[in-house]
């Protein structure tokens, strides 16, 4: 999938310091931040992964500026989605990419911390997609940028507690797919089990061919028994992002 810029942005959505970007391959176009968190290909990858087939409620955990789920509510038209997200600035950007892309009838974009919303929806959905910070809050260099620091660093929720979250909000039976650090996967198989989401399945993802992972593709299902497919690598070389 490919990035490119959209000259005819409407201007009653776009601010000055943001751009729009077409998702070539989905037919979206995203408004994101200039100098800000800008999507990388987790959330494309993790879509891929995820099974949307007979979802009829979606949770996207952290949602940013909603790509992940735009991508889902396009794919299955007849699925709901609801989108949490803590920053307000990128949950506003993702209520407007909502209304840029025509979905306001699918996704409905919640701000808000999710460890404080969970509760409130609890067993009401059937699939969680998360694509969480990947490092501790104050492991290795923050970014100056707080919006960047806020996606890459866990201030707003370690990953047990965004894992206990998608727990709370599934039905029994229902699923949680995550994307995270390979070199993080036994924190990821640990902090499922504790938020009773039993690992499925599972694939890493490789750069190229010959190189370590760099990312791991969990699924969980709440109150499963034990059993763990690992499905072939994905090569990032020989797909279109």
């Amino acid at each position: 999938m490919e990035q490119g810029q959209q000259p005819e942005a409407p201007e009653t959505l776009l601010a000055a310091d943001e751009t729009l970007d077409s998702v070539q391959d989905a037919g979206l176009r995203l408004i994101q931040p200039r100098q800000g968190y800008r999507f990388s290909f987790d959330p494309l990858v993790l879509c891929d992964f995820a099974r949307l087939d007979g979802v009829q409620h979606l949770l996207d955990l952290g949602c940013g500026c909603g790509l992940m789920a735009l991508l889902a509510a396009r794919r299955q038209p007849a699925l709901r989605v609801t989108a949490i997200e803590v920053q307000p600035a990128q949950a506003d950007r993702a209520r407007r990419n909502v209304c840029l892309n025509g979905l306001e009838s699918q996704v409905r974009v919640v701000c808000g911390d999710v460890r404080q919303w969970a509760p409130t929806a609890r067993q009401s959905c059937d699939l969680v997609l998360c694509n969480p910070p990947f490092r501790p809050a104050q492991a290795g260099r923050q970014a100056l940028d707080a919006e960047r620091r806020a996606a890459r660093h866990e201030q707003h929720g370690t990953l047990a507690e965004l894992l206990s979250a998608a727990g709370q909000v599934l039905s029994h039976g229902g699923r949680c797919a995550l994307v995270h650090l390979a070199e993080r996967l036994t924190d990821v198989l640990e902090a499922m089990r504790r938020a009773r989401l039993e690992p499925k399945r599972l694939r890493l993802v490789h750069s190229r061919a010959g190189q370590d992972a760099c990312l791991v593709l969990v699924e969980g299902r709440k109150g499963s028994r034990p059993g763990l497919r690992v499905q072939s690598p994905l090569l990032l070389q020989d797909e279109e992002i």
